[in-house]
């Protein structure tokens, strides 16, 4: 399952949140039990000392062990928070007022005693505690001497296992209440980062919602509502979401502008090819109603004559409809390309070949340059054919009678071949270039030759050669002729 930004934050601030408090109720814990460690050892720094004083029989030196038990109980009942006990130089045990099986160490460490009696350390020392084999307490200690002789040590443990026991229920309630506090803290915090996480998570998600909302009241057009930009963010999914809607609104306005182009063109387009259709229609069907009714009294020359310009019209007619369905085959964009290796000069000389009777006609000449090449080119045969057959016919329409055309290629690079269809005819104003290449779009010369024309070979030689990752491009001038030039892969 995939994790979020904002999960991940959320879960991460609350185990953050979590992990702090602990650490600070630890440490605040641990803190306070340091200082009251301190403050109770200070208060009774000198207890022991004084015990040692007043008490005749510690200040004359221990003899009587039992009477000094005697005198330890007599203190336990007046202090049952302390805990006395007489321990030799070594560290034993010596005399105490506790039962035998309460002492779980019969030996302590005196360094710590040592180190309280000489002030060599700084406020709290630990020593160990008689009654727990682990634990260490605070203490008083004084030693006891018998004239110069060390004869022990008064250790006075305060904090003893009677203020423990009474101290755990007084704790165990403070920790209830304080767990019960921190549990409430936690959940009010959590639902304070809730809240904020939740404010901070919905408010760009409110924001791209009335993008939404007035994109879709704009009619899906970009250009009449303005859109909030959002910052380049790679790991806020909100943002990535609203930058890619940004893209969407963007992609749709533009398909929506140019389906409203493609729609206008080709509702003009249509009334255009409507008339021109209606023409050779009408003329065709004009001769041949002639025919009918008045074949019996037309002499053999008129039927023949009528007969030529009907099929005339007829010719112009399915040529029209050819290009047509054509044009439209690849707007659909369902053309499929044959890709294969030939050599390029077997088909130039072939369309050559195709024109040559219009060549004569018009007594035009059309050239190869060089006349004697080998170069292979890697591309659809047919589709190359279409072009190259488009080309030369727009040129030997807009050529004066015995002009020129030739078909120049060149070595582009090493991956491609230049081809360049030439002409010395009329030529195309510049203000016109730039349309030429639209369907149905007509140059001021194009009636040239006299003849209609559909003025759909050139769009449909643009669009051929998009499908085979080329692009035509057009130089000319009026009066001194036109030039059309594109690429071909190289095999």
């Amino acid at each position: 399952m995939k994790v979020s930004l904002y999960q991940r934050m959320t879960l991460a601030l609350v185990l953050l949140f979590i992990a702090i408090t602990c650490l600070v109720s630890w440490w605040s814990a641990a803190l306070e039990k340091t200082s009251h460690h301190e403050a109770e050892q200070r208060l009774h720094l000198e207890l022991a000392e004084h015990l040692g004083h007043d008490n005749p029989l510690l200040k004359e030196g221990v003899y009587d062990q039992d009477a000094l038990k005697n005198l330890f109980h007599s203190l336990m009942i007046l202090g049952p928070s302390f805990e006395f006990y007489f321990i030799s130089p070594s560290g034993q045990l010596a005399s105490y007022s506790a039962e035998k099986s309460a002492i779980k160490r019969q030996h302590v460490n005196v360094a710590p005693l040592v180190d309280f009696i000489n002030r060599k350390k700084s406020l709290p020392i630990y020593g160990d505690d008689p009654r727990d084999s682990h634990q260490q307490k605070i203490f008083s200690a004084a030693p006891i001497y018998n004239g110069e002789n060390l004869q022990g040590y008064l250790y006075v443990i305060i904090g003893g296992q009677a203020y423990d026991s009474a101290f755990a229920n007084v704790e165990f309630d403070l920790l209830r209440s304080q767990s019960l506090i921190f549990i409430l803290g936690v959940v009010v915090a959590f639902f304070l980062v809730s809240i904020i996480l939740l404010r901070i998570l919905t408010n760009p998600l409110k924001q791209l919602t009335n993008n939404i909302r007035a994109f879709k009241k704009a009619g899906f057009e970009k250009n009449k509502v303005e859109l909030q930009q959002w910052p380049a963010a790679k790991h806020n999914e909100i943002h990535e979401l609203g930058d890619a809607f940004n893209e969407m609104a963007e992609q749709i306005n533009y398909q929506f502008v140019q389906l409203q182009s493609i729609d206008k063109t080709r509702r003009e387009m249509l009334t255009d090819l409507s008339h021109d259709l209606r023409t050779p229609l009408a003329a065709l069907q004009g001769y041949l109603e002639t025919i009918q009714l008045r074949g019996d009294s037309l002499d053999k020359e008129q039927h023949q004559r009528f007969i030529e310009i009907a099929f005339k019209n007829a010719n112009q007619l399915k040529k029209l409809v050819d290009q047509i369905f054509e044009l439209a085959h690849l707007d659909g964009g369902q053309v499929t390309l044959q890709l294969e290796t030939f050599p390029l000069p077997e088909l130039l000389h072939d369309i050559v070949a195709k024109f040559q009777h219009r060549l004569q006609d018009k007594q035009l000449t059309l050239s190869i340059i060089p006349e004697q090449c080998d170069y292979m080119v890697y591309t659809d045969i047919g589709k190359l054919e279409r072009v190259l057959s488009n080309l030369i016919d727009n040129a030997i329409r807009h050529s004066h009678q015995g002009g020129r055309i030739s078909i120049e290629v060149n070595e582009e690079d090493s991956n491609k071949l230049h081809l360049a269809v030439i002409d010395n005819g009329t030529g195309i104003h510049e203000h016109e270039l730039a349309y030429i290449f639209d369907a149905r779009y007509r140059a001021s010369n194009a009636i040239f030759d006299k003849k209609e024309h559909g003025g759909l070979g050139l769009a449909i030689t643009q669009k051929l050669l998009r499908l085979l990752h080329s692009e035509i491009s057009v130089e000319s001038q009026i009066g001194k002729g036109t030039s059309f030039h594109f690429c071909l892969n190289r095999r």
